[in-house]
């Protein structure tokens, strides 16, 4: 079958700096509905609205967009498979996910962040789009399209870019993570090879309807058992921990080792789970032997943990800015001088694969 070629794009407005995007769905309805609920408020202005993945992706070969609306279900070529084509040809542009398949814990929305995706919102019935629908997308966008305060802020001289100030070796890993952070955890931990023991810990902002699904896609990502946390659970070698979506972690000292603790008690940063319980726990009960790492996200969550682990002599490294897809909470840690190294996730992997302590 002949693949139409790509709509003409509407020209921007000189000097209009507000971000375009591209709609990309098989419905026609949903596209005009889509169109005005992104247009809605004024914040941004719809390059294009396309039909399938392929005339999409001809789109983006030849038009600059900042973001991508993504329906997952469409004929031909699905929005999952072309995915990756799509973040590869679109320079930059932030990919939401919009589909009746992105739903709270269904597989394809995990893995469609594994794959890059930066976000994802449930589609309702089309005459349910406007109201909550409305806002709730022109939020997400805002937050993928827009950059907040720690983005904003140039870097900090004592914000490392190297690794100088990175600890020869570590017992524990922990990892934090938020909008963007599954796609660079799943870079990070293909970099680490199937022998390494050290635990890992991770905290990434999920619902709790999300995990069981996200701790299988994290064990086949880094190649070891993944368990989603549960009160006291023992922290062993050679397996991965990934905080529940309804509890924060801590974790105490066994004697020999540690084990988690689950708490609900409020965090700071209003993010539940959050990252801050689990850094400052660690660094009470692995002193420096702790190695944190902090990956895409909005917000600040971490960076007071952050701060908690650099007291007792561990160590920090953040993702930077370039590969982030929000450089809220790795870049409010690194604009303040607590990163020991500013890396993108491949990078993180390779470091952390070659400065494990021996046994």
């Amino acid at each position: 079958m002949r693949t139409r070629p790509a709509p003409k794009p509407k020209p921007a407005r000189i000097g209009d700096p507000r971000p375009l995007v591209l709609i990309v769905d098989d419905s026609a309805v949903a596209r005009a509905v889509l169109a005005r609920a992104v247009e809605s408020d004024g914040r941004f202005l719809v390059a294009g609205a396309v039909s399938s993945a392929a005339v999409a992706l001809e789109f983006v070969k030849h038009t600059r967009v900042d973001g991508i609306v993504l329906d997952l279900e469409m004929p031909g070529v699905s929005g999952l498979a072309a995915l990756p084509g799509l973040i590869a040809a679109g320079q930059g542009a932030k990919v939401l996910i919009v589909s009746s398949a992105a739903s709270e814990g269904a597989a394809a929305t995990v893995e469609a962040l594994a794959l890059g995706a930066a976000d994802t919102l449930v589609k309702p019935d089309i005459g349910e789009f406007a109201g909550r629908f409305s806002i709730a997308l022109n939020e997400k966008l805002t937050r993928l399209l827009t950059k907040d305060d720690a983005q904003a802020l140039p870097p900090r001289s004592g914000a490392g870019v190297g690794e100088p100030g990175v600890a020869p070796g570590f017992d524990i890993v922990a990892i934090g993570a938020s909008t963007g952070g599954i796609h660079a955890l799943s870079l990070l931990l293909r970099e680490i090879p199937k022998d390494f023991t050290v635990p890992i810990l991770i905290t990434q902002h999920l619902p709790e309807s999300f995990m069981p699904y996200f701790a299988a896609q994290i064990a086949v990502l880094a190649n070891r058992p993944c368990d989603v946390a549960t009160d006291c659970m023992r922290i062993r070698p050679g397996r991965v921990i990934v905080a529940p979506g309804n509890a924060h972690i801590r974790v105490v000292s066994t004697g020999d080792g540690g084990a988690i603790r689950l708490t609900a008690d409020p965090a700071k940063s209003g993010c539940m789970p959050s990252v801050d319980p689990m850094f400052e726990s660690l660094a009470e009960v692995y002193g420096s032997r702790v190695l944190g790492v902090v990956l895409s996200g909005m917000g600040r969550d971490g960076s007071d943990g952050a701060r908690s682990v650099q007291s007792h002599g561990g160590t920090v490294v953040v993702q930077d800015r370039e590969s982030s897809v929000v450089w809220g909470m790795p870049g409010a840690i690194a604009n303040t001088g607590g990163a020991s190294a500013v890396l993108a996730p491949r990078e993180i992997g390779r470091l952390i694969a070659a400065r494990r302590r021996p046994a």
